[in-house]
C-alpha cells in the first residue's frame, strides 16, 4: 500500500496572553488553503490535531482546552491605514469543526509582532528601540485593532517584568487597543435593553446583559445560579450538570441576540456567544494560591469558553466586561456598584485583570468608542509543522 508523505508548511507557535496557537503567513499555506473553504478547515485541523474522540489533540500542536485550539492567519493588508489582516480559527476538539464567527482578544497581542518578524510591516513603521505601532484588521469581526509592540535593537522584545495573571512567567508588555469595539453589525444591545429575561426550561427566568463589544457576551447574576462569583475550574467543569445549564443558556441567549434562529444551530456555533456570571467583590484564592482581597477588584467575573470555564480570561471577553461595566444599569456595571466609570478590575480564576473602556450615548443608543488592555506574547516555537498530505 503506497502512502501520501507528510508536507511541511511554515508557522510558528505563539503565546499570546493567556491563550496558544499555530500562527500562519497566508502566503505560506497551500495555495487550496489560501482561501476560505474545507481545504483550509481540513488543514487547520490536523495540524491542531482535531477532531479527538479522545478529548487530548495528542496527534497535532493542540493541549485540549479552549485556550489551546487555535489558529491564526496573517496577510499583509490592502486595506488603507491598516498594516496587517487578521483571521483567527478556533478549532473543536472532538468535532470536525473550525469556528469563524469571533475573535481571540489573546492572541490578537501576539499579531504585531508575529507580523513585524515576518516581515509583514512596512520597515519603516518599525523603530529600531521603542514602540511599534501595529495597525490591525480582525478579519472575522471587521474590527480595527493597534498593538503596541516594544523593539529592542531592531527586534521585536518579548521578554520583560510585565506580569499578567494566568500566565507563569514574566514578559515584555504589549497594550492593545480595541476600536470600535462592538462585535459586528447592529446595535451593541442586540434587544434594545441593558436587561433582558431569559426563560430556561427547567430552569425558569434569568436575568441578563447580553452585549455586543469584544465578542458577543451573556452576562448572568452569580447569585441566581446559585454561585458565588469566586469558583474555580474544577467546581464547574466537572459538574455535567452545570456545564449542560450554561450551554443552554448560551443557545437561548444566542437566538435571543438575533445570533442564530433555532437552539440546534448554537452547536454549530461553539466560539459564541461567551457566557459569563457575574458577582459584587469577594475574597478568594486563585488557581495558582494566589490570595485576591476584595479590596483589589471591582468584582468578580467568571467565563465559559467552548463548554468549559476558562482558566482566567478571554482577552475579547475582558473587552466585553469593561463596556458593560462602563454602562450604568447593565449587570456587569451593578455587580461593580452601579457607578460611572471608564476602566474596572475585576478577578477571574487566575487572579486579576485590568481593562478600560470609553462608551457614550449618541442619537439614544450605547456606542463603545475603545477598549484598552495590557497583555503579553512570545514565540514558542517556529519552523515546520508537518501533516499527512491527504488531509487537506
Amino acid at each position: 500500500m503506497n502512502f501520501v508523505p507528510q508536507v511541511k508548511v511554515p508557522a510558528t507557535y505563539m503565546r499570546g496572553g493567556t491563550s496558544k496557537g499555530v500562527f500562519f503567513n497566508l502566503t505560506d499555506l497551500p495555495s487550496s488553503c489560501q482561501v476560505p473553504g474545507k481545504p483550509r478547515d481540513d488543514l487547520l485541523m490536523r495540524v491542531i490535531g482535531s477532531p479527538d474522540p479522545y478529548g487530548k489533540q495528542t496527534d497535532g500542536m493542540g493541549a485540549a482546552t479552549s485556550s489551546t485550539s487555535k489558529t491564526v492567519i496573517v496577510s499583509a493588508s490592502s486595506r488603507p491605514d491598516h498594516d496587517v489582516d487578521y483571521l483567527f480559527g478556533q478549532v473543536a476538539i472532538e468535532r470536525a469543526f473550525v469556528d469563524w464567527s469571533g475573535n481571540c482578544g489573546n492572541l490578537t497581542a501576539a499579531v504585531g509582532a508575529f507580523a513585524i518578524a515576518n516581515g509583514l510591516v512596512e520597515a519603516s513603521r518599525v523603530p529600531s528601540n521603542g514602540l511599534a505601532k501595529v495597525r490591525i484588521w480582525q478579519a472575522n469581526i471587521g474590527k480595527t485593532i493597534v498593538t503596541h509592540v516594544p523593539i529592542s535593537n531592531g527586534e521585536v522584545q518579548e521578554t520583560g517584568d510585565f506580569e499578567l495573571d494566568g500566565v507563569t512567567f514574566a514578559a515584555a508588555e504589549v497594550q492593545v487597543e480595541f476600536y470600535d469595539p462592538a462585535a459586528g453589525e447592529g446595535s451593541m444591545f442586540p434587544t434594545g435593553s441593558l436587561v433582558d429575561e431569559l426563560t430556561i426550561p427547567g430552569v425558569g427566568k434569568l436575568q441578563a446583559t447580553m452585549i455586543n463589544a469584544g465578542i458577543p457576551t451573556i452576562f448572568l447574576n452569580a447569585e441566581q445560579l446559585g454561585y458565588t462569583g469566586t469558583e474555580l475550574q474544577t467546581e464547574i467543569n466537572s459538574d455535567p450538570a452545570a456545564l449542560a445549564l450554561f450551554e443552554n443558556i448560551r443557545a437561548h441567549g444566542a437566538i435571543k441576540m438575533g445570533l442564530i434562529q433555532a437552539l440546534g444551530e448554537a452547536e454549530a456555533r461553539q466560539h459564541t456567544p461567551k457566557v459569563a456570571f457575574v458577582a459584587p467583590a469577594k475574597a478568594y484564592t486563585a488557581s495558582s494560591g494566589k490570595q485576591v482581597a476584595a479590596d483589589d477588584i471591582d468584582l468578580c467575573v467568571r467565563a465559559l469558553s467552548m463548554g468549559k470555564l476558562h482558566h482566567a480570561m478571554m482577552g475579547t471577553a475582558a473587552v466585553a466586561i469593561a463596556t458593560a461595566a462602563a454602562i450604568p444599569g447593565t449587570l456587569v456595571n451593578l455587580a461593580a456598584g452601579g457607578r460611572e466609570r471608564t476602566s474596572v478590575c475585576f478577578g477571574h480564576p487566575s487572579g486579576t485583570l485590568s481593562v478600560g473602556a470609553e462608551a457614550t450615548v449618541i442619537d439614544g443608543e450605547w456606542l463603545a468608542k475603545k477598549a484598552v488592555m495590557s497583555r503579553s506574547a512570545r514565540v514558542l516555537m517556529e519552523g515546520w509543522v508537518r501533516i499527512p498530505g491527504d488531509s487537506f
